[in-house]
């Protein structure tokens, strides 16, 4: 990078801390406003707002905190859900600079088309329709310009003001916002890194071809037209899991196609080495031609040997509604080192999951899953785990929230199934014996 180009990016980081700073100052004089008329409940929402307005880097902090109720306040993780990651699309101008910054005159040599209205846009990259020169339908992905910038002078800040926060709030400390935030920024790191999310593709295509007889696909990854910030795979067709009448066009049984995107996704969490941490029914694609698609591979999580046995034991507990077994193998994640009443524990838990299925059979006649009720079961899973002296990691959050779409898909699609017993889920079965 040239000093000119260090001098503009000095000068954009800098005027994004002042557009930040300008935000968060009137934001909170409206949140001293609202608290002195006794309006505190609003509080949560500016700050939802306020993300939004910032974008990116704050977007996507405000979707941590949603996925992340142990740390966070209930009523910040409620509000948060509703944290927009869709914003107004960038003229095509504006991603062609980086179509032509990055690929330079090969550009016309790689595509014959692209379309200049984008298929999405979200607060990292626009995503739009092209052809290959060699005749491929395929979609890219494009990093928005100066994108980098941005995230680098916002983690930057928000760092400052969670250290500040550690070193004068009383019990601060305890808090651990730094170690928070140096894990997010890990995160949204990656997730601008186009070609980490290709390798991530890369790889889950390989256990597919390992394990798998053709029924399961992903995007294929055009490495020639793929860089850092451009990721461009094939364009698949399709509809989601959530479309239960046009699914029915291209197979016979639902009920089948959710089996084996459970026995894959199982499968992956001990062949792979990551899982897929947004099985949302939007990323489940069943395609034209009956094949099964895993899509998006932006989030992936990996686990700890401590962390797998315990998804063994609360994966079988969940089946059998055996809470006793669901509080052992939850206390072996347990990250506190104190003595836990298993049984007041395991009455706690009967009380969420009874909760959750009483919401779960009156919407049994949609499988789209609201996310409010599960990041509900979340936050009463984690009070509950609270009250009895443990602490979850929250890569077993992540991991838990999968199990529950699975958990909902299984009592709309498939009610006669018990997953851990059945033996329609073959795959799932043989890693135990594995295991």
């Amino acid at each position: 990078m040239s000093l000119f180009d260090n001098i503009i990016n000095a000068m954009q980081a800098s005027v994004r801390v002042l557009d930040t700073v300008k935000v968060f100052s009137l934001g909170g004089v409206d949140l001293i406003r609202k608290a002195a008329a006794g309006e505190n409940t609003e509080a949560p929402k500016a700050l939802r707002q306020a993300f939004e307005d910032l974008g990116a880097t704050y977007i996507k902090l405000g979707q941590l905190i949603a996925s992340a109720p142990g740390l966070f306040p209930p009523s910040f993780v409620n509000e948060m859900q509703k944290c927009l990651d869709q914003v107004r699309p960038l003229p095509f101008s504006e991603i062609k600079k980086v179509l032509e910054k990055d690929f330079g005159n090969r550009l016309s040599e790689i595509f014959s088309h692209i379309d200049e209205l984008p298929l999405a846009s979200a607060s990292i990259a626009q995503v739009h329709a092209a052809t290959l020169r060699t005749g491929e339908d395929v979609v890219i992905k494009v990093q928005r310009p100066g994108i980098v910038t941005t995230l680098n002078a916002d983690m930057n800040l928000i760092y400052f003001a969670a250290w500040l926060f550690e070193k004068i709030a009383p019990g601060g400390a305890r808090a651990s916002l730094t170690e928070i935030v140096n894990q997010f920024q890990m995160t949204i790191t990656e997730e601008t890194d186009f070609l980490r999310e290709a390798a991530n593709i890369r790889e889950f295509e390989k256990f597919l071809q390992e394990f798998d007889d053709g029924k399961v696909v992903v995007p294929k990854v055009y490495a020639h037209a793929t860089t850092k910030n451009i990721l461009t795979m094939s364009r698949l067709y399709g509809v989601p899991l959530t479309d239960l009448d046009s699914i029915r066009k291209y197979t016979d049984s639902p009920r089948d196609t959710l089996i084996l995107a459970m026995n894959t996704w199982f499968s992956s969490l001990m062949f792979c080495g990551f899982f897929h941490a947004d099985v949302h029914a939007g990323n489940l694609m069943v395609l034209e031609n009956g094949q099964l698609a895993f899509l998006d591979f932006g989030i992936v999580g990996r686990m700890s040997e401590d962390i797998w046995n315990s998804l063994m034991n609360l994966t079988l507990a969940m089946g059998t509604r055996d809470y006793d077994l669901m509080a052992e193998s939850l206390v072996g994640i347990n990250a506190t080192k104190g003595e836990v009443d298993v049984k007041k524990f395991s009455a706690g838990l009967k009380k969420v999951f009874e909760d959750f299925e009483k919401i779960a059979r009156e919407d049994i006649n949609t499988i789209n899953v609201n996310e409010a009720e599960v990041n509900e079961i979340m936050m009463n899973l984690v009070s509950v785990a609270e009250d009895n002296g443990l602490k979850l990691p929250r890569e077993f959050a992540l991991l838990f929230k999968q199990l529950l779409y699975f958990d909902r898909y299984v009592q709309i699609l498939a009610p006669d199934i018990n997953v851990a017993t059945s033996k329609e889920i073959i795959k799932f079965n043989k890693m135990k014996q594995l295991k």
